[in-house]
Order: structure tokens, then C-alpha cells, then sequence
């Protein structure tokens, strides 16, 4: 009897997985496992662990509970399963990141022989270049057109069987990381994320170039969390798209997670380095008080605070809030973006290194972005265009809710506004605003007419 082991590390599914179905049809019987990785679980922020031990339940109920896993070194584990079931193969989707491609070689390098199919992404990182010259891009906009262009393959079939064999007792090590007291966590696994998906396609999906920078509503995907561990394929997700605005729209959002995935491949440092190193010099703050209200979500600016709270929460937050947050952090507080991502990434469930670095980046000014440093998120105009009537606030704040639609973004200017407990500001954003473009100004960079965001 053939058997082979499929090898699952962000791929926590069985449906549209090229991996696992290259393992099944090579063989008899496959052996599912999932390995626990001790330095991954010491890096990862609570959430993440409570999300992902409720992913490997879902996992292991969608193959019959006959999921292997247990904590240890890779290569002493796939050794050891090798020899207990004989197996000739290891089925793997490649991962392009530095931590995932140094651990795939280290296997290799002890002989164990990785197949690779498939990947995180609908176009694996590297693919994707100018045609002129055959150079990765920096931009966004010249990616995605090519990105279109070059395309992606149909979603994999789902098996309609999976041979496994019953784990030794050795082999059910579920970890039991639980979601931390006041967090409330979305469902996991491959059946939520159908659901959700199949929720948003029926109710949002058609109107998500409106809403999805609305706070208040429920107009996003939140498929950034099934990403995460891959419990949906991206192109799941791309397969019934049309060519609606709307439609595009959410086509060029999976797109900015499979630039800033390119944009890392190319440039591996750029996780925890700045991507355009000029940055470096500037002239920072020391993270101190204020830094610490920006992490509690007591800044004094609503529209922040809703966002941060949410973060702690909910372990998630707003796509368009965390540009908000970011740039206070960094053009407000004059502090480095680096200690923006480590939060984000102690926090959010669906912390993704490339997207999570390069999305701070971006808003830092220090990243791949053609209109950079000087653009400036101004708090309250941001909170009146994406929460108008205060929906987000009044649910993150209670402290505000009793003020109106027009006074909840400007609590300071009425006399009810601090009457509930609400924090005063930590800072004066108009004021902060010059400062940081004066620091611009002193590592030589011009700054051109921008208005401010």
C-alpha cells in the first residue's frame, strides 16, 4: 500500500486544495498532519492561538477526526510518521515567506522529499513582473493589471473521499488555546468560512465600492481571517467575480494581499525594516504614555478609539480603521510603525506578516506607496465620512453615545462631551499634522501640494 503525508500548515481545508489532492492521487492513503510549531506559538498573540485551535478542530472534523498533530521539531515528526506508516511523500503548498521557505529547506536538507503543490495565493509570489524587464513591480496599480493578465487557475475539486488511518493517541494533541477573557472571536474552519462568504455574496458583495469603507455597516468580506490559516483559497474567492465595479473592487483587495506577499518575497527584510530605508533617519518619539493610550483606545479622538477597542475586542479590525489608527500612531504620536505592527500582530487574528508590515508601511509612507510620507488621515473628518452617524463609535465608546451625530467626532467642543467618563485628548491633531511634515522636511524630502486626508 502507497502512502504518502499531507502536510498542512496555512492550508487548514480540504476543498480547493491542490496539495491534498496531488497526496490523494498518489496514493492508497494519506496520513493528515498538522505539526505545532513551539517558536510560531510563542510569537503568536493570543487570539491567533484561540482562532487557530478551533481551526484544527474544524480541520479534524472535515477528515473524519483522523488529523495527526502534535508539537515538535518538523523533522523528527515527518521522520517518525514516515517510518510508522512507510510513507514515500510529503504533499505540501509552498509558502514563500523567509520563515516557511527556511523551515521547508531545513526538511529537504534531512532528506525527507517535500512535494509541492499549490500555494496561499491565486499567482505565487515572484511570477509577477514587468514585462519589459522582467523586474518585480513597486507599484500597486501596474501589478494588478499584469496580475489580471497573468491569472489563476480554477478552484481544485473537493475529494469525495479522503483514506486516512486512525491517529495513534500519541498523535491527538490538540492544543487548547483559549480566546482570552472579554474576546469574542468569529467562528473558525472551512464551513464558517463558506458561510460568511456565501452571507457576503448574497447581501454586500454587489455593493462592497460603497460600503466598504463604512465603519458602521457590515460591507466588508472579513475573509481575512479564513486567509489567514487558509481555511478559504483565494481563488475561491476570485471564481464567480464579475466585472461590476463592485466586483473589481474586491478582485484588487485579494490583489493588495498578493502584492504585499510579492512585494516581501522580493524584499525579505522588509517585515520589520523599512522598505525605503531614508526613512530610518528621521526623527522619532520614544513610546511612553501616549503610546500606551493609542494601544487601550484612549486617545481622546472617537473614531481612533472605536477602532482600537474594536482591535481588542473583537481581535479584528476595519480595513479603513486601521489606516486611521496607523497614521495617528505614526504621524500623530511621531512614533515608528514597527511598534504599530507588533501590536496589530500580538492582537489580530488575522495577522498575515506581509500585509499586516506592508499595510502599516503604506499608510507610514514608508513603503510602496506613490503618494508617501506627507499624507496625513485627519481623525475626525475620517470619522465623519466613514461613520457619519457615529454607528462604530456609539458601539466601541459607550462613553459617547449619548451625543449626537454631529457632536460624537468632536466631543471636546460641547459641554456634554466628557459628562460619561470619555478621555480628553491626548494631543492636537492640526498641530501634530505640521510637526510631522516639518519633520519630513529635515531628512530632505521636498513635500508637494497634498491635501490632507
Amino acid at each position: 500500500m502507497k502512502r504518502s503525508i499531507i502536510w498542512f500548515r496555512r492550508d487548514l481545508r480540504i476543498g480547493d486544495h491542490p496539495a491534498l489532492n496531488a497526496a490523494i492521487e498518489n496514493s492508497d492513503e494519506v496520513i493528515p498532519l498538522f505539526i505545532l510549531d513551539k517558536q510560531q506559538i510563542e510569537e503568536a498573540g493570543s487570539n491567533l492561538l484561540a482562532y487557530m485551535s478551533n481551526s484544527l478542530r474544524a480541520l479534524d472534523a472535515s477528515l473524519d477526526n483522523r488529523l495527526h498533530i502534535i508539537e515538535g521539531d518538523q523533522v523528527e515528526v515527518l521522520k517518525e510518521l514516515i517510518d510508522l506508516y512507510g510513507a514515500t511523500e510529503v504533499h505540501i503548498s509552498a509558502e514563500p515567506e523567509r520563515y516557511g521557505a527556511e523551515r521547508d529547506s531545513r526538511v529537504e536538507a534531512a532528506g525527507i522529499p517535500l512535494v509541492r503543490t499549490g500555494s496561499p495565493y491565486a499567482v505565487y509570489p515572484g511570477r509577477v513582473v514587468k514585462p519589459s524587464d522582467e523586474t518585480p513591480y513597486k507599484v500597486y496599480t501596474p501589478f494588478y493589471k499584469n496580475w489580471c493578465i497573468h491569472g489563476w487557475r480554477a478552484p481544485a475539486p473537493t475529494p469525495k473521499k479522503i483514506n486516512a488511518p486512525k491517529p495513534p493517541d500519541k498523535y491527538r494533541a490538540f492544543p487548547d488555546f483559549k480566546v482570552p477573557a472579554g474576546v469574542t472571536i468569529i467562528e473558525a474552519g472551512e464551513a464558517a468560512a463558506l458561510k460568511r462568504f456565501a452571507e457576503f455574496s448574497k447581501t454586500a458583495l454587489d455593493s462592497y465600492d460603497e460600503n466598504r469603507n463604512m465603519a458602521g455597516i457590515d460591507g466588508t468580506s472579513k475573509m481575512s481571517s479564513y486567509l489567514k490559516l487558509g481555511e478559504i483559497h483565494p481563488r475561491t474567492l476570485l471564481a464567480g467575480l464579475g466585472e461590476s465595479k463592485a466586483h473589481d473592487t474586491f478582485r484588487k483587495e485579494i490583489a493588495w494581499r498578493e502584492f504585499y506577499a510579492d512585494v516581501l518575497f522580493h524584499n525579505p527584510h522588509t517585515d520589520t525594516e523599512y522598505y525605503a530605508p531614508r526613512f530610518k533617519a528621521m526623527r522619532y518619539d520614544k513610546p511612553g504614555r501616549q503610546f500606551q493610550a493609542w494601544c487601550e483606545g484612549k486617545t481622546g479622538y472617537p473614531f481612533v478609539d472605536a477602532a482600537m477597542r474594536q482591535l481588542l475586542i473583537e481581535g479584528w479590525m476595519h480595513n479603513r480603521t486601521r489606516m486611521v489608527v496607523a497614521s495617528f500612531l505614526v504621524k500623530d504620536l511621531h512614533l515608528e510603525w514597527q511598534l504599530g505592527e507588533r501590536f496589530f500582530a500580538q492582537h489580530l487574528i488575522d495577522y498575515d506578516p506581509a500585509s499586516n508590515a506592508h499595510g502599516w508601511q503604506w499608510t507610514a509612507g514608508t513603503g510602496t506607496d506613490a503618494s508617501p510620507y506627507y499624507r496625513v488621515f485627519n481623525p475626525i473628518e475620517q470619522g465623519r465620512k466613514f461613520d457619519p452617524d457615529g454607528t462604530y463609535i456609539r458601539k466601541y465608546v459607550p462613553e459617547l453615545a449619548h451625543l449626537s451625530n454631529t457632536d460624537i467626532h468632536e466631543p471636546w467642543l460641547y459641554l456634554d462631551g466628557y459628562s460619561k467618563g470619555y478621555v480628553e485628548r491626548i494631543v492636537d491633531h492640526s498641530v501634530e499634522r505640521v510637526e510631522s511634515l516639518e519633520r519630513l522636511k529635515e531628512i530632505k524630502i521636498e513635500l508637494p501640494p497634498y491635501p490632507n486626508a
